[in-house]
């Protein structure tokens, strides 16, 4: 089973393998490195973004395997999924770069190169995020699937939503001159993603944005043994519908300038 959804989607899958493997080369040099970029490791934010995006391609080539084969078996969907692979290949090499540098890859705008670069990667950024949504759509609208009719409907919504969802929170994100709402004074954060504890902290609803394509056919799954239907409708719509108006309201209140653990 394992090697057959792999090989139902191989352009995201081997693409996903890829970013995992990567982590070979970063890794040790996290251990080796003494060098600090804010008060953190500077290979940090790079190892962050391998094992996101590891994540991410894997799930899609995961939950393709219940789109319709009319979608990918398209020569358009595969040169797009080769385009998807190849700009988050482009932003990877990108942040990596930044940190083999020591600077900031993200809001830098200190040299002519940098200024140019940022709002490229943020095209790119766009096309990465849109690959959810093209395959959500595609298992949303198939009536022939194999699938649960509502199980069906939460992966394709979940995929959808992630897409809208990190859409509003990363283009917020990078129309600011950085994450945190605020200023920082004594650096307190949420251990292991770095979440300020201080101020408002934009990374935290941009988190729960790009996770919703895995919390959501989750409860999909857990409504599965329910008889009535329409119950099982409106829970996964209602699910869909309370995960959104949680993201937003952190999103608003990072906004706000709060944090969402504040420090004692």
């Amino acid at each position: 089973m394992f090697e057959g959804w792999m090989k139902r989607e191989p352009t995201y899958s081997a693409f996903g393998l890829f970013m995992g493997l990567s982590l070979l080369l970063t890794l040790p040099a996290y251990g080796l490195e003494d060098r600090l970029f804010q008060g953190a490791n500077v290979w940090g934010k790079t190892i962050k973004f391998q094992l996101a995006l590891s994540v991410y391609f894997l799930s899609l080539a995961f939950f393709a395997q219940w789109a319709p084969a009319s979608l990918l078996n398209n020569p358009r969907y595969r040169i797009y999924a080769v385009v998807v692979c190849g700009v988050t290949l482009a932003e990877i090499l990108w942040i990596g770069g930044a940190s083999a540098h020591g600077i900031a890859s993200h809001y830098n705008r200190d040299s002519l190169i940098m200024a140019v670069i940022y709002p490229l990667m943020g095209i790119f950024a766009t096309i990465l995020t849109s690959a959810s949504f093209v395959l959500g759509r595609a298992i949303w609208k198939d009536q022939d699937s194999r699938l649960d009719p509502y199980l069906r409907m939460a992966i394709g919504g979940s995929l959808m939503l992630t897409c809208v969802l990190t859409l509003i929170t990363a283009g917020t994100l990078s129309a600011f001159p950085g994450h945190h709402i605020g200023t920082p004074l004594t650096g307190a954060r949420v251990p292991l993603v770095g979440w300020s504890r201080e101020v408002g902290d934009l990374r935290v609803a941009h988190f729960f944005a790009t996770h919703a394509l895995h919390v959501l056919p989750c409860f999909g799954v857990l409504v599965l043994g329910l008889k009535r239907t329409r119950l099982r409708q409106l829970l996964v719509l209602g699910a869909g519908a309370v995960y959104t108006g949680f993201v937003m309201v952190l999103f608003v209140q990072a906004l706000r300038g709060l944090p969402v653990l504040p420090a004692l």
